[in-house]
């Protein structure tokens, strides 16, 4: 099979195009023959050795943490799939979907989301799940409550505002000016310019600031917040003295692999309350061109290699 792999760390350079085996299912396992893969920001840290999951003792290693395709062969102890089901996973970091195929662990795999292509359904599992997680299992949110969301225009923020929507919360989010009609658009109540205002003129006493931002962002943050409240980030620890000093719970989580909550996440897209948003669909052979425009460009929704 044809597959991206990383000798070494560095820019888009290190990623070559190369000659495997095809992988075979074991136990618990199903196999996948790709026909798509997204691109997202842990790709470009792994290659970039910035990622502490992946050591360089672990190369070469294929990049790619989801996929969608069609599943060619069962291992032992599978039920529930068969040969010939569209599905869509998120992969753990031991395997890569910048692939023609990959072995997945069956209660990681869910059947794709009826409404979709097998392209528009790969974007949707690690940027879905952890936009999921952040919010419910970490965030606590719940209808009735209020949430402000940095980063809503990106792959994560678009599902996460129509998620918090979905459950009923007041939703507040924080994009550049170009993509703020985008995020009205996703249900934001309200949609905040971040280069022309102030957040935190805005916005006031939430239950949940889930932040993809970090940094400065985080920092302007705290205050935000009511007592009691939850600060979720993807991107950095957050400090535990403000946390402490703001009377407020706050944690960085790393997206695990669900079926289970893909499966409740294709539900929604088939019955219309997410919509999924495509940036740009790259071929495989272009893979480090497509890291580069994630790494470089300000995106509306997500990137995808097409592949086979």
């Amino acid at each position: 099979m044809k597959a991206i792999r990383i000798h070494e760390f560095g820019g888009p350079e290190v990623l070559k195009l190369e000659d495997l085996p095809d992988p075979q299912p074991q136990a618990g396992e199903v196999l996948i023959e790709i026909r798509a893969a997204s691109v997202n920001p842990v790709d470009y840290k792994i290659r970039e050795g910035k990622y502490p999951a992946v050591k360089q003792d672990q190369l070469p290693v294929v990049l790619g943490r989801d996929v969608a395709g069609a599943i060619t062969a069962l291992g032992a102890e599978v039920s529930g799939f068969k040969e010939g089901d569209e599905v869509y996973a998120m992969l753990p970091p031991d395997r890569g979907g910048y692939a023609e195929k990959v072995a997945a662990i069956a209660t990681a795999v869910a059947r794709k989301p009826a409404s979709l292509d097998l392209i528009w359904a790969a974007s949707v599992p690690l940027a879905a799940l952890t936009a999921w997680q952040g919010l419910f299992d970490h965030g606590g949110l719940h209808g009735g409550q209020s949430v402000l969301i940095h980063g809503a225009a990106g792959g994560v923020g678009h599902f996460a505002v129509q998620f918090a929507k979905a459950k009923g919360a007041k939703v507040f989010a924080t994009a550049s000016g170009d993509m703020k009609a985008f995020v009205e658009e996703l249900g934001a109540d309200r949609a905040i310019d971040y280069k022309a205002e102030r957040f935190e003129d805005i916005v006031h006493d939430v239950d949940l600031v889930y932040d993809l931002i970090g940094g400065e962002t985080q920092d302007r943050s705290w205050q935000v917040l009511k007592r009691g409240g939850t600060l979720i980030c993807t991107v950095q620890a957050p400090d535990e003295v403000k946390a402490a000093e703001y009377g407020v719970t706050a944690k960085r989580y790393t997206a695990q692999p669900s079926g289970e909550q893909l499966r409740e996440i294709g539900n929604l897209i088939d019955a219309g309350k997410v919509k999924v948003t495509l940036d740009q669909v790259f071929p495989l052979a272009e893979a480090a061109e497509a890291e580069r425009h994630l790494e470089q460009d300000h995106l509306k929704g997500k990137v995808v290699l097409e592949i086979g």
